[in-house]
């Protein structure tokens, strides 16, 4: 199944993004995908197929920068202000980490249009929105869950493992936005990821708000970090999807369909 190219607005910009609705009548849940870092994210049709399976709407918007959206991507400009505000060594690493921070702050703004987007659509029950995301998606899941943007449950898979052992003010920012979200969220991450950081330091925090907030480390998925951080995100549902339904089910009170041979 290929999703729709659809347009939603976000400030000034208007970005892009797949939409993937199921069959049948709605209205129905839906879930919004949050990319991570790559230029090109994709319509992202193996989780679609999955969420769609479930009975859930599933929407992969592009936020500015990235993939059909307009936009610099981030990379480039961010080493290029570094450098020249800061120069180089400990400085300019620090000014980069404050500039990745702050481009999340500023992309929540893509996320939140994102949701009033999808929560608009007359198939969609705006009252069973669930959110999740990887990587950059899912720093942008957990400050999305910090500002309660709408949806019922995050689920951020491997949120800044990339980055979390050389940027702890990274690491701090979110550990600051998992104390302060309100809604349920389910951290999940494969034992062979960049970093199990993730899991450890916001796994303590989730673990110590209480149920239905969890953390589920998975073995090793594939043969590399990259396999175990990206692909076991967006390609690993039969290793997690029936726990991930379950967590949605449990904590956004959203029934959902068996998928076929569940």
């Amino acid at each position: 199944m290929t999703g729709r190219l659809v347009s939603f607005p976000s400030g000034d910009l208007t970005l892009r993004g797949y939409l993937h609705v199921p069959p049948g009548d709605g209205p129905f849940p839906a879930l919004l995908w949050n990319h991570g870092s790559e230029r090109d994210p994709g319509a992202q049709d193996a989780l679609a197929a999955f969420y769609t399976s479930l009975g859930c709407a599933f929407f992969a918007p592009h936020r500015r920068g990235h993939g059909r959206s307009p936009g610099e991507h981030f990379a480039a400009g961010i080493e290029r202000r570094a450098r020249a505000e800061a120069g180089g060594g400990d400085a300019y690493r620090r000014r980069a980490v404050e500039l990745v921070i702050e481009l999340h702050e500023r992309q929540l703004e893509d996320t939140a249009a994102a949701v009033r987007w999808l929560t608009e659509r007359p198939f969609v029950d705006a009252a069973r929105l669930v959110m999740s995301g990887a990587s950059y998606g899912g720093i942008q899941t957990i400050l999305a869950a910090e500002a309660d943007v709408g949806a019922r449950a995050y689920v951020p898979f491997a949120p800044a493992a990339t980055a979390w052992d050389a940027n702890p003010e990274l690491g701090e920012r979110l550990l600051a936005a998992v104390r302060r979200a309100a809604a349920p969220m389910l951290l999940v991450q494969a034992e062979n990821d960049h970093s199990l950081g993730p899991s450890r330091v916001l796994g303590d925090a989730l673990r110590t708000k209480g149920a239905p907030n969890a953390v589920l480390v998975y073995p090793p998925y594939g043969e590399t970090r990259g396999a175990g951080h990206a692909d076991f995100a967006t390609r690993g549902t039969p290793v997690w999807g029936a726990d991930v339904r379950a967590f949605l089910e449990r904590s956004a009170a959203i029934a959902l369909r068996r998928p076929a041979g569940a």
